[in-house]
């Protein structure tokens, strides 16, 4: 049975020209086309699709936003960027809110279906500047000002646990947590979970 795919772009000859290559082949098959985020969302559990090729630059709501919407509604769905810079920071966003890669508009019919063929297999299409800005992005600094033991407990706090909960987790006392905790505002300069969080994740030391 063949994958159903839905394409989500304003340029109606581009989708249509996709529509055509992919219907020719016997493991994908078009399902839908939406000019805007809006329809295909409306649509979107009708239409059930395996695969969704995103224009970044839409009409109101655009990709990055789809994308994100998507993805709450059914985490299963894989979003593929269509776009026409590739290494753009769009692409960049599109990717951490959870696109599974990226082609660019002028891509050849050959790579259009090696594309969805990669992503169905649990690949990831993109170009290796691209990979590089997603991979840094989850890096850890290796110039952290928290220790160890405090990392861990500000990433659980992070996940939403509880004093106690991250106590149990860790094996020490919910004092000893909070001292850490002290510890953490000190470094970072802040009065809040929230604000510690923040600005760790921003400082990539969670």
């Amino acid at each position: 049975m063949a994958h159903q795919i839905v394409i989500i772009e304003d340029n109606i000859p581009l989708s249509i020209g996709y529509q055509k290559i992919i219907n020719k082949t016997e493991d994908f098959k078009v399902v839908a086309i939406y000019d805007t985020c809006e329809e295909a969302l409306e649509n979107l559990k009708h239409d059930n699709p395996r695969i969704v090729l995103m224009d970044i630059e839409l009409p109101k709501m655009n990709g990055v936003e789809g994308t994100k919407k998507i993805k709450q509604i059914n985490p299963n769905i894989d979003i593929v960027i269509v776009t026409v810079y590739e290494n753009s920071e769009t692409v960049f966003d599109a990717l951490c809110a959870g696109a599974s890669g990226y082609i660019t508009k002028n891509t050849s019919q050959q790579q259009l279906t090696f594309a969805l063929s990669e992503v169905i297999k649990g690949g990831a299409p993109m170009s290796i500047n691209i990979a590089k800005m997603v991979v840094q992005s989850f890096r850890k600094s290796t110039n952290s000002i928290l220790s160890d033991r405090e990392t861990e407990v500000l990433t659980l706090l992070a996940s939403g646990k509880s004093y106690n909960s991250v106590a149990e987790t860790l094996f020490i006392s919910v004092n000893t947590i909070r001292f850490h905790i002290k510890n953490i505002y000190e470094k970072l300069q802040v009065c809040t979970r929230e604000e510690a969080i923040e600005k760790a994740n921003r400082e990539r030391l969670i």
